[in-house]
């Protein structure tokens, strides 16, 4: 495609994009405050607002009409609004504020508690126009997530919050002028959420890796016939040795001892039916020894009657209780280390326990994925997986309100997804590495505060796909995907600092709302920058596009101009002769300046508002053909 056709592709683009999101004005006339529950949400984290909820606290909140986005934005706290209309892209993204109001905790009988979170005897469910308003700035008034400006309709009233709580009362003419920080406060406060799964993680795995050290009460062989027989005999809190060799499964161990072998020489196989060790007690350990003879159901038809009434029956039944090498149940802060174990079904599966560590395990699925099941399976418990590898099978770690859950150090390579998320919040992926899966690592079903860090995935469909909303995604290689990447399609979410190469798809943006934050990134040999799939024009800022056009004059690591990766000329820079030139010519910097003048003319897709003229993280870029290999 020479220059000429290229620049008839530009306009037609924009003659088009332009006049589909075109808003009239006038048929918007009649704006007023929807129920809160209505609007698209943004600020606080899912936790934060959960939070406040069950402790009966109050947050503030905005509800805004924009010129160029069809739904109603609802903010909880005002300072994220205010920061929200500076950030660089804003109104790119969403156009201007035609209308804004206020929760009005005048009359609402507010105070605050000792840690000055905002209690009301009424539910402010009055709204104010926010040229009305009276907000008191700097008193000692907060949320979960910082401090609160809190909205009153009458000025009196803000006088009087303030004389007894401090801070000043200011119109929003002042207030929209302040930065409150807010995007810094929630990196810091996801990046904190980091070293604290991994300091749970640590103190459970120091908890459980205690039990290797109970004495031996009774040698199987020596002292009782069979592994049975010696579990009924063991006192609490002793060890059952397994010297080399063969012994029987399918037992049930239902007081707190530890099971050990001596390595894969000692060998604890099932009749291919069942369970091989089933444990109903809590800090039970089964260590240094390899499991087969597992049964190959994956499914049951019912369960114990106290728990049918769950909404999520069903899930349990297809999910939760089919044969695995090793079940916890109720067990909880129990133990698996260092046990391989081929399964037709699950390896290790874990239910209704807390702090159960599986470290060092190594899990043989089948070849084909629909035929298996999962690695470990998570149904409601926290559980820490490190340092463990899993071959084949459905699922490496897969998760159903597994919630707070680590798998860290892990290895996952020829199955459908490395890690399989569902319904879980609060988890952290940290420095896994998958290899040759459908995707590496998903998210689903509407979890939030997710963490995903420093992992490793290459020759998946996609790398990673989170949902949900505020989580956090950083510092993870994503190389040679066929289909992406990463794939945003989470709310009020952070990704920075991952390095995306020679994937079909660098980014994919796939929600329709535009929330997220895209920063710092490098994005090096994709065949494709990013696709756009509907939606509003989401801004990024900061990221390296390698083969971005234009120079950075003033030194600062930017370049002059901004890009757009999904653009008609400058996703094409890298593989069309000619289209850096044109990208530089006179007439698309005219172009890129009405663009940015104009919000509508540039209606979906992506624009990085200050692409990078180096990259980010330039070591790990020019490693990115290094392949990990599997701890162990």
């Amino acid at each position: 495609m020479n220059a000429t056709h290229v620049l008839a592709v530009v306009f037609a683009f924009l003659l088009v994009s332009s006049g589909s999101f075109a808003v009239d004005v006038s048929a918007s006339a009649d704006r007023r405050p929807v129920p809160f529950d209505e609007t698209v949400k943004i600020g606080m984290t899912g936790e934060a607002t959960v939070e406040a909820s069950q402790q009966g606290y109050t947050v503030p909140r905005v509800e805004v009409f924009y010129s160029q986005y069809r739904y109603i934005v609802g903010y909880y706290g005002i300072t994220s609004f205010v920061d929200e209309l500076h950030r660089p892209g804003h109104a790119q993204q969403f156009g201007l504020p035609l209308a804004a109001f206020v929760t009005d905790f005048a009359g609402s009988g507010v105070s605050l508690s000792r840690d000055g979170l905002i209690r009301t005897e009424r539910t402010p469910d009055v709204w104010v126009d926010v040229e009305e308003a009276s907000f008191v700035v700097g008193s000692g008034a907060r949320t979960p997530s910082g401090p609160a400006v809190v909205p009153f309709s009458r000025e009196d009233a803000a006088e009087e919050f303030a004389s007894e709580y401090g801070g000043q009362v200011e119109t929003w003419e002042t207030v929209r002028d302040r930065d409150f920080g807010t995007e810094q406060a929630s990196r810091e406060r996801m990046q904190r959420a980091v070293q604290t799964r991994q300091d749970w993680a640590n103190r459970s795995a120091d908890a459980a890796h205690a039990l290797l050290d109970r004495p031996v009460s009774v040698t199987v062989g020596d002292d009782a016939p069979t592994l049975a027989a010696a579990i009924e005999r063991a006192p609490p809190n002793t060890t059952v040795y397994l010297p080399p060799g063969t012994y029987d499964g399918n037992v049930t161990v239902e007081k707190p001892i530890t099971i050990r072998g001596a390595g894969n020489d000692t060998r604890l196989l099932g009749d291919g039916t069942g369970t091989v060790v089933t444990a109903y007690a809590s800090r039970v350990a089964l260590a240094d020894m390899y499991v087969g003879g597992i049964g190959n159901t994956t499914s049951v038809q019912n369960i114990s009657e106290n728990r049918t009434g769950d909404w999520d029956y069903q899930v349990k039944l297809g999910y939760g209780y089919g044969d695995a090498g090793v079940a916890f149940d109720a067990s909880n802060g129990s133990l698996v280390r260092n046990v391989s174990m081929d399964t037709p079904s699950n390896g290790v599966l874990v239910r209704y326990s807390e702090g159960v560590v599986v470290d060092n395990a190594t899990v043989r699925g089948v070849e084909e994925w629909v035929d298996g099941f999962m690695g470990v399976m998570v149904m409601d418990s926290r559980v820490v997986v490190q340092r463990s590898t899993f071959h084949q099978g459905r699922d490496g770690v897969y998760t159903h309100l597994g919630h707070g859950t680590v798998v860290r150090d892990s290895y996952m390579e020829g199955m459908r997804f490395g890690v399989h998320q569902m319904y879980t919040s609060d988890m952290l992926n940290l420095n896994n590495t998958v290899r040759d899966t459908n995707i590496g690592i998903v998210i689903m079903t509407r979890p939030s505060n997710n963490t995903v860090v420093g992992n490793d995935v290459r020759g998946a469909s996609g790398g990673i796909s989170v949902a949900g909303s505020a989580s956090y995604v950083a510092e993870n290689v994503l190389v040679d995907n066929t289909r992406y990447g990463m794939d945003t399609i989470s709310r009020r979410s952070l990704y920075e600092r991952n390095t995306l190469v020679s994937n079909a798809v660098g980014v994919r943006a796939s929600t329709l709302i535009p929330t997220n934050r895209v920063t710092e990134n490098d994005f090096a040999g994709n065949e494709r920058y990013a696709v756009a799939i509907l939606g509003p024009l989401r801004v990024y800022s900061g990221n390296y596009w390698q083969g971005a056009p234009g120079v950075d004059t003033d030194g600062d690591g930017h370049l002059e101009r901004s890009f757009s990766p999904t653009g008609p000329v400058d996703s094409r820079v890298a593989r069309t002769d000619g289209a850096s030139s044109l990208a530089q010519s006179p007439a698309m910097a005219t172009l890129e300046a009405l663009q940015d003048a104009v919000p509508g003319l540039r209606s979906t897709g992506i624009l990085d508002d200050a692409p990078r003229s180096r990259p980010v993280r330039p070591g790990v870029l020019a490693n990115e053909t290094t392949t990990a290999e599997a701890p162990g």
